[in-house]
């Protein structure tokens, strides 16, 4: 039965009278999908529930966070305690240490960190440290690679901006701009030959250790390691992206999965266990810079919000348990095997993959490796692929250059579910 959006729809007509797009992100508009976005009611463990009592099991997770699932029980504790004691008091608390020494413990790169408020922040500072670390400009980011919306950082960037082709943006001036170099994610021979020619101009080189601005795209053998190496040889400063998969891919993140050591590290989401949240971190040397222990000037009134880091307290505290990440990696392997399953049985032109808790789905028969693969894929098949999923109760992001993610609280009935919508979805576009 077709599911009733009337709620939705009454509420999109208000807000776009009031906010531009009748969104406060861009990809949240579902206009590449050809639908308007669900007005969210409330959430619980991998549930979302609309505004019309319509319910689906959430592969978006607020875009990551959510690793526990929606309303865990310890998260929701610790916010309540934190209440009685206020919202913001623009001054520290134990709580901002507390979470530091859980970031510092987990993360092998990172000796001290800098809280702020969102993803944006954290890349922006930290391309800053590093200008003023190293006094160099030049930046070095990839094709399809997403660090937020700084200015210096949304060259050749993608998910929203990919999803509603925007050509980089209005408002950023050419001299902004021409300090940052856009490569090929994944092509080393490339990297190397730029930074033989502009390596001593180079401040530093940032990336997404595994892409999930451009679906989902894991780092072929070798490609880290150039970086790093590469880096390291022209004095330039390497900063790894985890804002996505900082305590998602693994505990201590992609650097610890693949065995490589940044200069400085992003992060945001998990930490926050779902409140706005954001970091930076590195060495001490390096982090030392920052004002007011040195001149690289940053701030922040909200930066170390109680109610952030009680929330992200909690989520740390949990998904440090004996066997959690081998319970979720083994649920996303079942979803993923399940998918290529269904796509073999059903001769649907699409890939699946995924690095932990992390996948992507994409409408192509091209093994993906960077961004001009990932626009290879059927956009229109991927439009139809998610408005079926959404009338079969699946909650997918509205964008092909978005991943999914995979929370503790999806059980085996709920992958079932999911391979059995994306079945019956997927024999309607192969008819």
């Amino acid at each position: 039965m077709a599911k009733n959006h009337h709620n939705s729809h009454e509420l999109f007509q208000k807000a776009i009278k009031l906010i531009p797009g009748g969104v406060n992100s861009p990809v949240r508009a579902c206009k590449s999908v050809g639908t308007i976005p669900a007005f969210i009611h409330h959430a619980d463990g991998c549930m979302i529930v609309d505004m019309d009592g319509n319910a689906y099991i959430d592969y978006v997770g607020s875009w990551g966070p959510m690793i526990l699932g929606h309303r865990h029980p310890a998260v929701m504790e610790a916010i309540r305690r934190v209440l009685e004691r206020g919202t913001s008091f623009g001054a520290p608390t134990d709580l901002e240490t507390e979470l530091a020494q859980l970031v510092v413990d987990a993360v092998p790169s990172i000796e001290m960190v800098r809280m702020v408020n969102s993803g944006t922040e954290a890349t922006m500072s930290a391309i800053r440290l590093a200008r003023g670390v190293t006094g160099r400009d030049l930046i070095i980011k990839f094709d399809g690679c997403y660090h937020g919306h700084a200015d210096a950082l949304l060259v050749s960037a993608g998910s929203g901006v990919a999803t509603l082709a925007i050509s980089g943006s209005p408002g950023i001036p050419d001299a902004v701009a021409s300090q940052t170099l856009s490569l090929i994610y994944n092509d080393s021979d490339g990297f190397v030959k730029i930074m033989d020619r502009m390596g001593e101009k180079v401040a530093a080189v940032i990336v997404e250790p595994v892409a999930g601005n451009m679906g989902m795209v894991p780092p072929v053998a070798g490609f880290l390691e150039t970086l790093r190496s590469e880096t390291t040889r022209c004095g330039s400063l390497l900063i790894f992206d985890e804002v996505m998969t900082g305590f998602r891919v693994a505990h201590g993140g992609a650097q610890v999965l693949y065995n490589i050591s940044p200069d400085l590290t992003t992060l945001g989401k998990i930490i926050g266990g779902g409140l706005p949240v954001g970091a930076y971190g590195g060495k001490r040397d390096i982090m030392a810079q920052i004002a007011p222990q040195g001149p690289v000037y940053q701030a922040g009134t909200l930066s170390g919000n109680p109610l952030a880091m009680a929330a992200g307290i909690a989520t740390l505290e949990q998904i440090k348990q004996p066997g959690f990440y081998e319970a979720l990696n083994a649920v996303s392997e079942m979803l993923i095997d399940g998918l290529e399953a269904a796509i073999r049985r059903t001769g649907i032109k699409a890939r699946a993959g995924r690095v932990g808790s992390m996948a992507g789905l994409f409408f192509t028969d091209k093994t993906v490796r960077n961004f001009d693969d990932a626009k290879t894929a059927d956009l229109t098949l991927f439009s139809a692929y998610y408005r079926g999923m959404l009338e079969q109760g699946i909650y997918l992001a509205p964008s092909q250059f978005e991943a999914l993610f995979i929370s503790a609280a999806h059980g085996k009935t709920h992958i079932a579910e999911t391979v059995r919508a994306a079945e019956a979805v997927f024999q309607g576009l192969a008819a």
